[in-house]
């Protein structure tokens, strides 16, 4: 229907929906030729391209598994992630075929993708199952060894219609910015559910605020999904204020809360940001703010949808009341079929049907969530609970701080208590951030620690802030840093 569309676009090169079929049937033809079988494996090491594009495609029409390499891995985190996947081939960029090969792998160049983008039209003889296998995306970790999401071709398909029934405005024809690398569960998603639904996707290499504003503008952009710091930072170009930003249709965040400030700024320009909740093992997003709601309430996220159920409960499994806390579950045909080879983790996410996130939240009465933390950061201090998230938040009220994760440092008496690590624009008086923080925070959630970050802090290939590594830079903050109180 929509052969002379762009599908991809990257730089000054695109594909179209046309040439985007020819080429992935091409590259299916030569796997099956090449000895792939349905359920085989296939690994690739590089940056986001448009032969990397064709050739996902191409893995699942030949009836394999795409198993995206995180191109910033070291070789020792390559070879753990192929023993597990034991890919039949590997393809590799230039770039990153050295650290392929010191894993132990014979990678194959991405050359021979990009030599298969024109030729006769062909393709594999392979029957789809609907409930087969289509990739293995590695997610993040904390502590161990990445676990493997498995999505099939029924919870890709499923996720796009769900996001199209509620989505409208990103219906065919739409245009999207992805900032997402290729081998993370935003990566792969937001290429397959755009394209399904007929959309034109605008990849860039890597995030730079005013390239970004540009393209909005060049491109007329309709779809935009960032986390806040980067709709922070293309609020805080001189170019901003007179920038024509009404192509947007859609503005979502995720992965930290809007500022009541970041709203106001874009509703000035016609736009409201409207708040998301989500993650790998459910496809990407799981709800998001109406958009009649996302001014008046920031904090929340949203409700379930036509084809996702949501709950928040108890650690006996019954539903909280409104405003209790508990563990938010999900149920879809979008979410994940499994962990790759971890049957012992995928029965503790995956129970009766739902899925267990390992987040707390509530619900109001109208069944919006609000997301107050995850299980795993929170910091139990004298036996009270306390939210990293809920500290962050009031920490990044104060002027000049740009950023900041609050994790657990050891405490002789309560065990733990709460570490700032900021990033700010400005010199920061602490007695006074303290002030701040105890005028807003019961006693025990304010922070003992406070530390300065030069840098912007760490973000993981998702663009959200990375506290595994912050909480590894920061383990003997009790130890290095002065009491602040």
């Amino acid at each position: 229907m929509r052969g002379d569309q762009p599908a991809v676009v990257l730089n000054d090169d695109q594909l179209t929906y046309r040439e985007y079929k020819l080429w992935s049937d091409r590259i299916a033809a030569m796997l099956a030729e090449d000895g792939l079988q349905p359920g085989d494996r296939v690994g690739i090491c590089s940056a986001n391209s448009l032969a990397y594009v064709a050739l996902l495609m191409g893995i699942i029409r030949a009836g394999g598994i795409a198993s995206p390499i995180n191109f910033r891995y070291k070789s020792r985190e390559i070879a753990e992630l192929m023993e597990s996947t034991e890919p039949r081939f590997v393809f590799a960029s230039d770039d990153f075929a050295p650290q392929v090969k010191q894993a132990g792998a014979s990678p194959r160049s991405m050359a021979e993708i990009e030599a298969l983008r024109t030729g006769d039209a062909t393709a594999a003889a392979h029957d789809p199952d609907p409930d087969a296998s289509v990739v293995i995306i590695a997610t993040s970790g904390s502590t161990a060894r990445p676990k493997g999401v498995v999505y099939t071709n029924r919870s890709v398909t499923a996720y796009a219609a769900n996001w199209a029934v509620e989505e409208t405005s990103s219906g065919p024809g739409s245009r999207i910015i992805s900032l997402a690398p290729l081998n993370t569960s935003a990566g792969f998603v937001q290429l397959m559910h755009y394209t399904v639904q007929g959309c034109t996707l605008h990849m860039m290499p890597h995030f730079d605020p005013l390239e970004a504003l540009r393209m909005i503008e060049r491109e007329r952009i309709t779809c935009f999904a960032a986390v806040p710091a980067f709709f922070e930072f293309i609020a805080a170009l001189p170019e901003f204020a007179a920038a024509d930003l009404s192509s947007l249709t859609l503005a979502t965040s995720g992965g930290a809360r809007v500022s009541r400030k970041l709203l106001q700024t874009y509703k000035d320009k016609g736009i409201i940001i409207r708040q998301i909740y989500g993650q790998t093992e459910v496809g990407g997003n799981a709800t998001i703010m109406p958009e009649h709601l996302a001014l008046d309430a920031p904090e929340k996220c949203g409700w379930g949808g036509v084809f996702m159920d949501l709950r928040v409960v108890r650690p006996n499994g019954t539903d909280c009341d409104p405003g209790e806390p508990g563990e938010i579950i999900m149920r879809s045909p979008g979410m994940m079929k499994e962990y790759w080879r971890n049957p012992e983790e995928t029965a503790k996410a995956l129970r009766n049907g739902w899925l267990h996130s390992g987040d707390i939240g509530t619900l109001d009465e109208n069944g919006l969530l609000t997301f107050v933390d995850r299980m795993k950061d929170l910091i139990i201090s004298g036996g009270l609970n306390i939210s990293a998230a809920e500290v962050e938040n009031i920490v990044g009220e104060f002027p000049g701080v740009v950023e900041c994760l609050v994790i657990a440092a050891k405490d002789d008496k309560f065990g733990e208590t709460p570490c700032a690590i900021i990033h700010a624009s400005q010199d920061i008086d602490v007695p006074e951030l303290i002030a701040h923080c105890e005028q807003n925070l019961s006693n025990y959630k304010v922070p003992r620690y406070v530390a300065f970050s030069a840098d912007p802090l760490p973000r993981l290939a998702t663009g959200k802030l990375s506290k595994p590594a912050v909480r590894e830079a920061y383990a003997d903050a009790h130890e290095r840093l002065p009491r602040v109180r």
